[in-house]
């Protein structure tokens, strides 16, 4: 019996390992989802599979073999798709339709076309015009009141409806890499949305900015340092703040973005010239970010840390509860006293300078929920300066963007149409 039941334990593990992708190949694991839906019930259960249907200019053909192909194979291991969703440059033609449920045991009304569009927001309703939704809750069992697709189709206007514009120059040392900011570009695009703002991303190498100088970030209306690791165009990136705080022009320092930006701040204004981030220096005089050695989670537990754990451990990550200081720009923008956003980072604001930069016109607005950790700071006398710690990026989407991208592009917009007033006056 003990044989029996360890083998039955071993079983379910390496059934959960499958499911979670640990298996060795896609066939094994679509064995594991297979085995799912058995014991789970096909009223439990439902498979949805995407496709590719090409179509064929020199011939002038859509072709639905590769579709057939697909659900073939996954018929080989036990999976019979519900739902087939078909990725095309164009509407699949009745016929073709027709073809593929055929071949693939799917009812003709659960091929689903999925046509390539102008704004990617017009998906939602485009799959609810063929009863995708209907289909899937009544597989379910589900008693639904009609779908109401009035927020997405007010994300669809109001983008198409912008009546502004405005160019953020992103400065990162990832800028050859299309995915690198592709959360930010998002919320960017959300913000712009949101605003009714035509955004353009303008993206500036770090490190241009440290042998070629400031002179790349004319013409910009608002500056955005994104996360990053290592010490490669932190300089770069320090020059910016720099330029943007001189110049008037609206910032937003995003993890790595706030730490710069304390840094810059205590070298230009505080007259910590050697100020820097233990990260980058080590020896630096005025370790004005350091690595923090311990601090509370949101459930009131502690972590520690110190230098010599593997990099990934030691993050202090997921989302995190912040408390907004009353009349900051931060509280002015959430609305609220407390926040929740999420974090990936290490390094923090080493507090042992906090009355020295306050001292100088920096403002703390927002802290962890015990008070220690620092969250956002500004510049109260800037027309709009702000970094934080956590990473907004994650939270923002096209329904409600987020407050902070919002309030950026706001500030953006409005400098762009004072600069090209002036520039019309002189």
């Amino acid at each position: 019996m003990l044989g029996g039941l360890v083998r039955s334990e071993l079983a379910d593990e390496l059934h959960r390992a499958n499911l979670g992708g640990a298996g060795e190949g896609s066939r094994r694991e679509g064995r594991g989802v297979q085995v799912e839906r058995v014991e789970l019930g096909p009223q439990h259960a439902l498979f949805i599979h995407l496709t590719l249907v090409p179509y064929i200019p020199a011939s002038g053909e859509i072709k639905t073999k590769p579709t057939q192909h697909s659900a073939k194979e996954l018929r080989s291991i036990g999976i019979q798709p519900d739902i087939l969703i078909c990725r095309a440059d164009r509407a699949l033609p009745p016929d073709e339709r027709r073809k593929i449920a055929l071949f693939t045991n799917v009812p003709e009304r659960a091929v689903i076309s999925a046509v390539d569009v102008d704004n990617i927001y017009k998906i939602p309703e485009l799959l609810h015009d063929q009863s995708l939704d209907e289909i899937v809750a009544q597989r379910f069992g589900l008693e639904l009141p009609p779908a109401d697709l009035g927020d997405w189709r007010a994300v669809v206007d109001a983008s198409q409806s912008q009546d502004g514009e405005a160019t953020i120059g992103v400065v990162g040392k990832y800028v050859d890499l299309s995915d690198a900011y592709l959360s930010l570009n998002e919320s960017l695009r959300h913000a712009g949305i949101h605003t009714l703002t035509r955004v353009t991303v303008r993206y500036i190498d770090s490190e241009r900015l440290e042998t070629e100088g400031t002179a790349l970030l004319k013409g910009l209306d608002a500056i955005l340092v994104p996360g990053g690791f290592g010490r490669r165009g932190i300089e770069g990136k320090i020059a910016a703040v720099r330029y943007a705080r001189e110049q008037g022009v609206p910032y937003l320092g995003i993890c790595l973005g706030m730490q710069v930006a304390v840094i810059e701040l205590a070298r230009h204004l505080a007259g910590l010239t050697e100020a820097h981030s233990t990260e980058f220096n080590p020896a630096t005089p005025d370790p004005v970010i350091a690595l923090i050695t311990e601090w509370q989670q949101s459930d009131g537990s502690v972590l520690q840390r110190s230098g010599r754990e593997d990099l990934g451990g030691t993050m202090r990550l997921g989302g995190q509860p912040c408390r907004l200081v009353p009349d900051s720009l931060a509280r002015r923008l959430y609305g609220k006293e407390l926040i929740i956003e999420r974090h990936r980072h290490r390094y923090e604001f080493n507090n042992r300078y906090r009355p020295v930069l306050e001292g100088h016109g920096m403002r703390i607005s927002g802290w962890s929920a015990d008070g220690r950790l620092v969250e956002i700071v500004e510049l109260p006398d800037h027309p709009w300066f702000l970094g934080c710690q956590f990473h907004p990026e994650f939270t923002s989407t096209p329904r409600d963007g987020h407050p902070l991208f919002s309030g950026f592009i706001r500030a953006a917009r409005g400098f762009r149409e004072r600069r090209l007033g002036e520039a019309v006056s002189a």
